[in-house]
């Protein structure tokens, strides 16, 4: 586990950048979903800011404990494809969110520290991803050293 404490400590400083920026939408926003969508339970995560990074840093802990699970019971190569998988899905992920967040009036009128609140969350998934496929490279490489050297 001391190998993924850099990692950790990225996605925790990431989700606190996170949970400040969903906490500091527009006025407008954070007026018109208080009194128009009251359904919409999820927008008490984004009033306060520890509550955004804490959601926002438990879901980065899962897929973090994820890929690692999948990476220990996968090959080499199946480990290293399902992290690719991973970080083209993030990148899609980030993409439509793009896109939602340009065509949607209503998203618009949110304001940009919301717009970079939720791309964090991506880009943190996207850190997940690059460091297991690393971890996996160097995995490969320590391998190739230990045949190499038995041989000789």
């Amino acid at each position: 586990m001391k190998k993924y404490f850099p990692l950790i400590a990225l996605l925790a400083a990431l989700s606190i950048l996170s949970g400040y920026l969903l906490s500091r939408m527009s006025f407008l926003a954070r007026t018109a979903i208080s009194l128009f969508k009251k359904k919409y339970y999820y927008y008490s995560f984004m009033k306060l800011w520890w509550k955004g990074a804490l959601f926002n840093f438990g879901i980065l802990v899962f897929l973090l404990m994820l890929q690692v699970w999948l990476q220990s019971k996968l090959n080499k190569q199946k480990a290293f494809l399902m992290n690719l998988s991973c970080l083209v899905l993030a990148m899609i992920g980030l993409y439509f969110t793009y896109q939602d967040f340009r065509s949607d009036l209503s998203h618009r009128l949110a304001g940009e520290r919301l717009h970079l609140g939720f791309y964090l969350f991506w880009i943190g998934w996207m850190c997940i991803s690059i460091f297991m496929i690393w971890q996996n490279t160097l995995r490969n490489a320590t391998s190739v050293d230990k045949r190499g050297a038995s041989n000789l």
